[in-house]
């Protein structure tokens, strides 16, 4: 039930009207619709095949148990050498860096981290394969850390509800180092000009020399406290670590099956589904609500997480508001589909990625509908199938 006129009676269900629903059909487009989704082909193994920078990030986490985590990253990724500025991105020395691979003099000072000690590092499991996963060791650390390593050092907002990102697409300078220092060896012509030509062909393959990791923070997840849960500290600290990891996992999937990660509300349900259901065993929708603000509804708390998803342009207030009770409703839909649905104990990998293949495929507004677990369970069953889990 992912046709546009459905979807229209859906939101006209939920309250919309005229440009309202427009908006919602434009922001909801279910682009992860497996039968829908141009170029789409099942993954032909789960999990998927690590992608090629892990080799590096392997050495770099072996390295790091001598010499510690943040000298060696510091060294590895020419962005943590420049501190965080207005302009940053823009200067001479920034650019020859890190579009150059020409680093400033030795004795440039070099950025601090708050908790150096603290910051670890580890390669997780995960249904898309293997990702580096870094863990700051304090809330000044990962804005820093998110600054430096997605927006090339600039002072954005980090908001106080984000505790967790995939960095994407970053130039890594020592695996370009890497590839010449092996192209050397075997090149009969090594010179500048030979060496330009070589690089103009690296530059064609993005994942030699591109860099893909989750960057998790500390605090509660989504800025909740361990009380409002009524739970013990150290209990929340750890739920929070595995829902963080979790949740940009199946972002990540999403970026290797379908080609794209979004931010948006359907996408951030799917994450948070995943990240519960890894901490507790099973999907909690009301713990859900709390995190993106709507533990109180019809009531929104301004500052939820879910605010941060309005999309660009971002949403009407009126479109928002149907938006946060498509929300609630598919939350509760979901709960009832994880504890209805029959069970592997504890899911392994191809179940996990089966579950989450199958919500995927349907919109926010066929998620919202009240038959929606009844479908889902059909949905999981064809995509076990396909991923021989079944």
């Amino acid at each position: 039930m992912n046709d546009p006129a459905a979807r229209r009676r859906v939101l006209e269900r939920f309250g919309a009207t005229g440009a309202t629903c427009d908006e919602l059909l434009e922001y909801n487009h279910p682009d992860y619709a497996v039968a829908g989704t141009p170029g789409f082909s099942w993954p032909p193994a789960v999990p998927l095949p690590a992608e090629p920078h892990l080799v590096a990030w392997r050495a770099y986490e072996a390295e790091a148990r001598a010499g510690g985590v943040w000298p060696v990253l510091r060294a590895k990724l020419y962005q943590l050498r420049f501190p965080i500025g207005a302009g940053m991105s823009q200067s001479p020395e920034y650019v020859s860096a890190t579009r150059k691979g020409i680093l400033p003099p030795a004795d440039t000072p070099l950025p601090e981290l708050e908790a150096p000690d603290r910051l670890q590092l580890r390669i997780h499991a995960s249904p898309a394969g293997e990702i580096p996963v870094l863990t700051a060791g304090s809330r000044a650390d990962f804005a820093f850390l998110v600054r430096a390593l997605t927006k090339r050092n600039e002072p954005s907002t980090v908001p106080d509800s984000m505790g967790a990102c995939m960095v994407a697409g970053l130039n890594n300078w020592d695996r370009i180092s890497a590839h010449r220092r092996a192209w050397e060896q075997t090149a009969a012509d090594r010179s500048d000009a030979a060496w330009a030509a070589e690089f103009a062909s690296l530059t064609m393959h993005k994942e030699l020399y591109q860099d893909r990791f989750i960057v998790l923070g500390t605090g509660g997840y989504s800025g909740i406290a361990a009380a409002e849960l009524d739970l013990a500290a150290e209990r929340w600290a750890n739920l929070t670590a595995t829902i963080r990891v979790e949740h940009e996992c199946v972002h990540y999937l999403t970026k290797r099956v379908f080609g794209r990660m979004r931010t948006n509300a359907l996408d951030e349900l799917l994450a948070d589904y995943a990240g519960i259901s890894a901490a507790l065993g099973r999907f909690r929708a009301s713990w859900f609500l709390r995190f993106v603000g709507l533990e109180a509804f019809p009531d929104y708390r301004e500052g939820g997480r879910l605010q941060n998803y309005k999309g660009n342009p971002p949403l009407s207030d009126p479109a928002f508001r149907v938006l946060c009770r498509l929300v609630h409703q598919a939350a509760l839909n979901l709960e009832r589909f994880a504890h209805e649905r029959d069970h592997a104990d504890p899911p392994a990998m191809v179940e996990r990625t089966a579950e989450l293949l199958a919500i995927a495929g349907f919109s926010l507004e066929a998620l919202a509908e009240e038959a929606s677990p009844v479908a889902l369970r059909a949905a999981l069953a064809e995509v076990r199938r396909h991923l021989g889990g079944g």
